[in-house]
């Protein structure tokens, strides 16, 4: 059983900073890639971040480029997302997922190419 565990959200006003981290449990398993999406209430789930393990190389969506880095540990299975200069429409529930399959295409921006997932933790930014 593989578990996936979100930490680090909270309330802030904005402007203001937070840092989630991701940590994986359970059976063990070798990631290719992980990444950070985001869903508000009443819109769909959209991608935040991931970073590929073969080289470390993040990547983000054009809404937190700039404000949001993200950084882990492959060998520790472990992912962090800080955020910084954040702005209302950064409210959403923060979800972590990891990639244990090669693509093609090599690119993890869909949902859909992840099969672990965290619970979720919520993030609201006050303006």
């Amino acid at each position: 059983q593989v578990q996936l565990v979100e930490s680090g959200g909270g309330l802030v006003q904005a402007g203001g900073s937070l840092k989630l981290s991701c940590a994986a449990s359970g059976r063990t398993f070798n990631s290719v890639a992980m990444g950070w999406f985001r869903q508000a209430p009443g819109k769909e789930r959209e991608f935040v971040a991931y970073i590929k393990w073969s080289d470390y190389t993040p990547y983000y969506a054009d809404s937190v480029k700039g404000r949001f880095t993200i950084s882990g540990d492959n060998a520790k299975n472990t992912m962090f997302l800080q955020m910084n200069s954040l702005k209302p429409e950064d409210t959403a529930v923060y979800y972590c997922a990891a990639s244990i399959r090669e693509y093609f295409s090599r690119n993890y921006y869909s949902a859909s190419r992840y099969q672990y997932w965290g619970q979720g933790t919520q993030v609201t930014v006050s303006s």
